[in-house]
C-alpha cells in the first residue's frame, strides 16, 4: 500500500495538500491557545471578584488597580451628569442603562452604571421617572473598564451632547464635560431604593467558540490529508494497472 500511495504522489498537489494541511492544522493550534487565553483570563476576573472589598478614598485609582473588584464609594450623585444607554434588552423588553457621575470629593468624580430600566414603548426618547438619592450615598459593585458595550456601526450614536447614547467611553466623557473621572465605571450592585434592575450577566470567557473553531480548523486538516492520500492511492494504483497491462502487451 505504501509503495502505491508513493508512486500516486505528485510533487505539486501533494506540497498543496501538505501545505493545507500545516496551515489548518495551525489554525487549530491557534484557536486551542486563544481558548486557553481566555479561561485564563476568567479564572483572573473569578478570582477579582472574591477578593476583599475595596473601600475607595479620595485618591485615584488606575484600572489595573480595581479591575473586577468589588469595590465601595460614598459620594453625591450628580444628577446633571447622566447618559441612558440604549439597545439594553432584558428578557426581550427594550431599555436602558442609568449612568450617572457620583461626585465622591471636590476633585474626584466615579461613573455608576445604576441598573437597567424599560424604555417607554411609544417614545424612544422618553425617560420614565426614577428616584435618586439624595445627599451622600454609598455605592458597592464591580469596577469594570466600561459600563456596558454594545455592537455598534460607526460613532454617530454615541456622539458627545447626547443623552441616550450606544456606548459610553470614560476617557472621551471625561474630556466632553471637564469632569475629573476616575478610569472606571462602577457596575452597582446595592440595593438604594430607586427600582432599578441591577442582576449584571456574568462575564462569558468566550472560550466555547474558539473550541468550536479548533474542531473545525483540525476537521479540515484531517479531511485534507484523507482527502490527499485517497488520491495518490488511487492514481498509484491506476499506474500500476497501466504498467501491468504495458508488459503484458
Amino acid at each position: 500500500m505504501l509503495k502505491t500511495l508513493l508512486r500516486g504522489m505528485r510533487p505539486v498537489p501533494t506540497l498543496l495538500i501538505v501545505l493545507g494541511v500545516l496551515l489548518t492544522a495551525a489554525l487549530g493550534v491557534w484557536q486551542y491557545q486563544r481558548a486557553q487565553m481566555r479561561l485564563a483570563r476568567q479564572a483572573q476576573i473569578e478570582h477579582a471578584e472574591q477578593a476583599p472589598v475595596i473601600a475607595l478614598g479620595t485618591q485615584t485609582y488606575g484600572l489595573d488597580d480595581v479591575a473586577n473588584r468589588r469595590v465601595r464609594v460614598t459620594g453625591r450623585f450628580l444628577p446633571n451628569r447622566v447618559v441612558y444607554l440604549d439597545n439594553r434588552p432584558r428578557n426581550e423588553l427594550p431599555g436602558f442603562y442609568v449612568v450617572m457621575a457620583l461626585q465622591t470629593a471636590p476633585d474626584h468624580v466615579v461613573l455608576v452604571n445604576r441598573g437597567w430600566m424599560p424604555r417607554d414603548l411609544r417614545d424612544r426618547t422618553a425617560i420614565m421617572p426614577y428616584p435618586t438619592p439624595e445627599g451622600e450615598v454609598t455605592i458597592e459593585g464591580i469596577a469594570q473598564a466600561d459600563p456596558s458595550r454594545a455592537f455598534e456601526l460607526g460613532h454617530g450614536g454615541s456622539a458627545a451632547g447626547m443623552s441616550i447614547r450606544q456606548n459610553l467611553d470614560v476617557a472621551d466623557y471625561a474630556r466632553e464635560t471637564a469632569l475629573p473621572l476616575q478610569p472606571f465605571v462602577v457596575m452597582q450592585t446595592n440595593d438604594t431604593g430607586d427600582h432599578l434592575l441591577r442582576d449584571w450577566p456574568a462575564p462569558a470567557s468566550g472560550a466555547d467558540r474558539n473550541y468550536g473553531y479548533m474542531a473545525q480548523w483540525f476537521g479540515m486538516s484531517l479531511v485534507l490529508a484523507l482527502l490527499g492520500l485517497r488520491l495518490a492511492y488511487r492514481r498509484g494504483r491506476r499506474l500500476a494497472t497501466t504498467g501491468n497491462d504495458f508488459k503484458r502487451a
